[in-house]
């Protein structure tokens, strides 16, 4: 067969070299014919049944999870034990079956595609990309009705041919736990975004993989030798020897460097001309602060809270007081005096917390974050006393989303008073000057920083939504990800700004977003005087290297150039400089040194 390649969205860097294993959708197998009225009853039954066994099967498969299993998995298996026990699921495809004789299978299809296409109408990625959820839940139930499952390839005498590359439509979590301890280098997907479930688990089981490739399920045949390139989001398929061989040497490369950078663990993050740098990191739960302390961190940038609430239902759909106390307290006293920034409730309309709130014209500019919590003061309130409280055990800065208006900012510090005065009045511990802070991520709040340097301890820049807002783009929707460019004058114009605005003022700045954990962008930041840069753990070391082999003094002038620039593609191109100047720098003060 002829070498090809297919190009989609990076999610999980790394490479992956492995034959291809398709897993076909169960709703290429489903049958559309109409029962007699005396079979209808028979026919609920059996969809029934189903929807029981596949319950029964993600309650195995969740207490069968390992112990270092990511902490994203359990999460996300509950989201979909909470989708299957909907009504809209499990009871919507029956009268379906009563009302217009569908056959079982027919009539969860007929009501997954309604489902679907209720979601295709939203327009914020996150929740658009929660359709996959719907799906994956029903092609698990469609698999049950129509006696085919997930078949795992044969072990093969061959080493090298074990190692197995999935190819999917999409795939599930779930799904995801049967390879988990097999031959698995990586997965490739015609579905999925930054934000899908696919992206998140990849990042968190660190294996590449590529999703949005629209139609590699159709093009890729079973057993082709697959090359991911996670870096760049690209697939090759069938390649040519030479190819292949490179490939290998740059994966051999990889694993190297990466048993290197394990031992810089205990390395403080200094660059060359002596300036230190903190490295910390973001989490979800509380269990994701033993990976935090595994890659050395010098505490949470950024704790999304909001994690604690979603996936509940019913009279627990909210987080109790206590419960969250405990969960903040048990994070704090797992950093080891190590500071934990948490950020208060960050869902609304762009992240639900369940589906009876997604109606709204435009989620991303609606009633989300901070917007949210004023609207709602009571569950405010009860998160405040929970970190308030927790922050009686180590340090803690509250970091508040979204703000773009001073009466926001006001109204806020109000509030976390009032839960001061509350836990006083109940003689309960905390930290009085606990530090509150900010997260940057509207244009206004860039363009007005001092009405915040006024009010508040710190600021932290959310690069993610700042980059989305000021280019009007979202970057999981494939017409227009093109356009989501870290490297806009327009954005390096805000990232600057902000931080030299904050240096003057003495106030602390910190880049929570997914430029901070990128190492071409390191020495950019680093630049614009950026020195408190907050990522995904497993992303942490990798940035340690390069602010140790970073020269400020050198850096600085660069960056300069690069931000009176304004062609993007003058600006790449002298930021891929910058890096390689950087390690020249580096290198030559080492051999001098030596």
């Amino acid at each position: 067969m002829a070498c090809f390649t297919l190009h989609g969205i990076s999610v999980s860097q790394g490479i992956a070299i492995g034959r291809a294993h398709l897993l076909a959708p169960a709703a290429m197998d489903v049958k559309h014919y109409l029962i007699a009225q005396e079979q209808v009853e028979a026919e609920v039954l059996r969809l029934k049944d189903a929807i029981l066994a596949v319950h029964r099967e993600l309650h195995d498969i969740r207490g069968a999870l390992p112990k270092d299993a990511p902490s994203e998995l359990a999460a996300f298996l509950d989201v979909h034990a909470l989708i299957l026990s909907d009504t809209m699921l499990s009871d919507m495809p029956l009268d379906i079956i009563r009302n217009r004789f569908y056959n079982a299978e027919w009539a969860l299809l007929t009501q997954i595609n309604e489902l679907s296409a209720q979601f295709d109408e939203i327009e914020d990625a996150y929740l658009r990309e929660r359709k996959a959820d719907i799906q994956q839940v029903g092609d698990r139930i469609l698999k049950v009705l129509t006696g085919t499952a997930t078949v795992l390839p044969a072990d093969a005498d061959d080493q090298a041919s074990a190692h197995i590359v999935v190819v999917a439509h999409d795939i599930s979590p779930a799904d995801m736990l049967q390879f988990r301890d097999r031959a698995f280098a990586g997965f490739v997907t015609d579905l999925g975004g930054q934000n899908s479930h696919t992206a998140i688990v990849a990042r968190s089981l660190d294996i590449p993989a590529a999703v949005g490739m629209h139609n590699a399920s159709t093009l890729i045949e079973q057993d082709d030798w697959l090359i991911i390139d996670g870096d760049a989001g690209v697939v090759i398929v069938d390649a040519s020897p030479l190819v292949l061989a490179e490939y290998r040497e740059r994966q051999a490369q990889l694993l190297r460097d990466r048993k290197k950078l394990g031992r810089l663990k205990k390395t403080p993050a200094v660059t060359q001309d002596g300036v230190s740098v903190q490295l910390l990191a973001n989490i979800e739960l509380p269990d994701d602060t033993r990976a935090a302390m595994e890659a050395g961190a010098n505490g949470v940038g950024l704790f999304r809270s909001e994690f604690l609430f979603m996936g509940r239902a019913g009279a627990d759909k909210f987080p109790s007081e206590d419960e969250q106390f405990e969960a903040y307290r048990s994070t704090v006293l797992a950093m080891k005096g190590r500071p934990v920034t948490i950020r208060t409730l960050d869902v609304g309309a762009d992240k639900p917390l369940d589906a009876d709130e997604m109606t709204t014209l435009n989620p991303a500019l609606g009633l989300r974050a901070i917007r949210y919590c004023l609207n709602e003061p009571q569950i405010f309130l009860t998160q405040l006393r929970a970190i308030l409280r927790a922050s009686a055990f180590g340090p803690i800065k509250l970091l508040i989303p979204m703000m773009a208006h001073a009466f926001e900012i006001d109204q806020t510090l109000a509030l976390v008073n009032q839960a001061k005065s509350q836990l006083q009045a109940h003689k309960q511990k905390f930290d009085a000057s606990i530090p509150i802070g900010a997260m940057i991520e509207i244009p206004a709040a860039a363009l007005a920083l001092p009405m915040f340097i006024k009010r508040l301890d710190f600021l932290s820049i959310g690069t993610n939504d700042l980059i989305q807002y000021t280019l009007a783009i979202d970057r999981a929707d494939h017409e227009v990800a093109h356009l989501y460019n870290p490297l806009h004058p327009a954005i390096l114009y805000l990232l600057a700004s902000v931080i030299s605005i904050a240096k003057k003022a003495r106030i602390p700045v910190s880049v929570c977003g997914e430029m901070a954990g990128d190492t071409k962008l390191t020495r950019l930041l680093l630049g614009m005087g950026l020195l408190e840069f907050s990522m995904h753990p497993g992303q942490l070391l990798s940035v340690k290297q390069e602010v140790l082999n970073s020269d400020l003094s050198q850096i600085e002038p660069q960056v300069k150039k690069i931000l009176r620039n304004t062609e993007p593609i003058a600006i790449a191109a002298a930021v891929v400089q910058l890096r390689g100047a950087g390690m020249t720098q580096a290198v030559r003060r080492r051999m001098k040194a030596t």
